[in-house]
């Protein structure tokens, strides 16, 4: 498309192929758990200070621990206890899942600057240009649609990469 000055305009445009995030799912073992049972503290009169109604419960493989004593109950508070804890690790595996996927979408995109572009499709000229390996082809459509045009770009840049690890490999040989 251009405008009446008669400039191209361009765009880019940058894909990320990730898997699908998983549903996380929080088993909490009997074994997993240290639970300390202590007398309340706090508002309650002479009943606090009598029966272990508070709950302390440590996750021993994460660390984490969560304190109830909300209810006069020692049952209650443990169960409120566990769902606390329960949440705790769901948010805590959330966030190093969106962080692993952070990653992974930061390696295959980087920053998107203009000095990263891989290829370059250009309408116009009918033509395809691979930054990386410098090499131009004709018969755009064609391409697009996985003809010949991809299956041999594509076989080019295994070997491109093939290469490239090779050398990485060979430079990172001590001398």
């Amino acid at each position: 498309v251009t405008e009446r000055g008669g400039r191209v305009h361009t765009s880019t445009v940058s894909v990320a192929v990730l898997p699908q995030p998983s549903d996380i799912e929080v088993n909490l073992k009997e074994t997993d758990l240290k639970i300390e049972t202590k007398r309340a503290s706090g508002a309650g009169g002479q009943h606090v200070n009598t029966t272990d109604s508070a709950v302390r419960i440590t996750h021993i493989p994460t660390g984490i621990v969560v304190e109830c004593q909300s209810c006069r109950s020692q049952i209650q508070n443990k169960t409120t206890a566990l769902k606390r804890l329960q949440a705790k690790i769901y948010e805590r595996e959330l966030n190093q899942m969106d962080s692993d996927i952070r990653k992974k979408r930061k390696i295959q995109i980087g920053t998107s600057a203009r000095s990263e572009k891989i290829r370059t499709y250009n309408f116009r000229d009918d033509r395809i240009s691979d930054h990386r390996i410098t090499n131009n082809l004709h018969n755009l459509r064609q391409f697009l649609q996985g003809g010949e045009a991809l299956d041999g770009l594509l076989c080019e840049l295994r070997t491109w990469r093939h290469n490239l690890r090779i050398q990485q490999f060979i430079s990172s040989l001590p001398p």
